[in-house]
């Protein structure tokens, strides 16, 4: 019987891990550079973390791998992490605690999907930014996601934003139901864009109240700040998140961030409050965040305001050019021992070029070099025989140190 991968699952080969660490690599260095520490939550969390008000949307709810976590006749029921950012807010109220803090991490979530066509193992590098509630903070997490993307040497990033406030705000205006607007706050984030729009269309009354907001759609700040006249004297409900999401793109704009505003997106998260920002390259979802300030005091964490957002390696690892970015490939070479009293020999001379930075492999059973150099090793004078499979030339050599005076002085050379 042919063994399988689970459905759904993913293998990564080694030239695909290549790209994810240069990915994640990427991601760290930039995150420890704007003075971001790494953590590490467990892959299994209690069930409840993630039911309790304010965070998943039923749908995310619906893709959790969960199941009973067996001790004797009791037991609870927990999940495998479907959300970074989550187990990260309930580490700051554990252990944390109070006071500013940036985290940061790379992990794995879990998300069910029916077909197992698509992946249900997906990794992410994500910031937290919490104790921190003001538009510069919402600005330092945007910039530092799209420096990232840049660094990555990605183009046409486009940067949408919304705001849950005034999504919130909206759904209470149309005149729904609790129950109704739950549901429909839940479409939105779930990433159903034509919710509010098919309302529109059904309704001549919700029309009249959705239509400004709509029409924001790729719009600049210096158009929703000429609409907020507009827009408050019809609805003076979100006067207060408009102004929140108005101070936030005014920054961007002073940066330089070219972004577009889409009231009727969402994230999937039912914890976001405030800003909401997704980066798309193409029609590809590369990474996305928010501001969920309601979060950590509904973990007893005290009032404490955070935001944060992840970025998809997944997605990022099929899309970068790793030759464009990676820094120079470091030279591999064969150590091949010709004899039985030449294998000690060969341990110390590739310990050797290893210490000089160089990767080397010990010629096992004759393998296929793959490289430019193999050297061979005897037991006795002359010690070390050099052999150049790009150009075909052989030297001969006496000490590791010949070896390496003659390896450097090709470095750089492409024979």
């Amino acid at each position: 019987m042919k063994i399988q991968r689970c459905k759904g699952m993913r293998d990564l080969s080694p030239a695909e891990m290549t790209a994810f660490r240069l990915v994640e690599g990427i991601c760290r260095d930039c995150f420890i550079k704007w003075g971001y520490r790494e953590v590490r939550t467990p892959t299994i969390e209690y069930l409840h973390l993630f039911t309790s008000a304010g965070t998943l949307t039923p749908g995310m709810l619906g893709k959790v791998y969960s199941f009973l976590d067996w001790d004797g006749w009791s037991g609870e029921r927990v999940v495998l992490r479907p959300d970074g950012t989550i187990p990260v807010a309930r580490l700051y109220t554990e252990s944390v605690k109070s006071g500013l803090a940036r985290l940061f991490y790379a992990a794995n979530i879990f998300i069910f999907e029916e077909t197992g066509e698509k992946t249900r193992e997906r990794w992410q590098c994500g910031a937290e930014l919490i104790g921190a509630g003001s538009a510069m903070a919402d600005a330092e997490l945007v910039a530092l996601s799209l420096e990232i993307l840049n660094k990555l040497g990605l183009k046409n990033v486009e940067l949408r934003l919304s705001h849950a406030g005034l999504i919130k705000a909206l759904l209470e205006k149309l005149g729904l139901s609790l129950e109704e607007q739950h549901q429909m706050l839940d479409r939105i984030l779930d990433g159903d864009a034509e919710a509010l729009a098919k309302i529109s269309r059904e309704s001549p009354d919700a029309a009249n109240i959705l239509r400004p907001l709509l029409s924001l759609n790729g719009q600049s700040s210096g158009f929703l700040r000429n609409q907020k006249a507009i827009l408050t004297r019809s609805m003076p409900e979100i006067s207060s998140p408009l102004d929140d999401f108005l101070k936030t793109v005014a920054l961007l704009d002073e940066l330089g961030v070219k972004y577009k505003i889409n009231i009727a997106s969402g994230a999937g998260f039912e914890y976001y409050t405030g800003l909401i920002f997704q980066m798309y390259i193409g029609k590809e979802k590369v990474g996305g965040g928010g501001r969920y300030d309601a979060l950590i005091p509904s973990m007893g964490g005290g009032d404490v305001p955070a935001s944060g957002f992840a970025l998809y390696l997944d997605s990022l690892m099929n899309i970068i050019k790793p030759e464009s970015i990676a820094p120079a490939a470091v030279e591999r070479i064969l150590v091949r021992p010709l004899s039985v009293d030449a294998m000690k020999e060969s341990f110390k001379t590739a310990d050797s070029l290893r210490n000089a930075g160089y990767i080397a492999e010990l010629d096992l059973d004759g393998q296929k070099p793959g490289t430019r150099w193999i050297i061979e090793v005897r037991g006795k004078a002359p010690l070390y025989t050099l052999k150049n499979l790009v150009n075909n030339k052989e030297f001969k050599a006496a000490s590791i140190d010949e070896v390496l005076v003659i390896i450097n002085a090709a470095k750089n050379s492409l024979t």
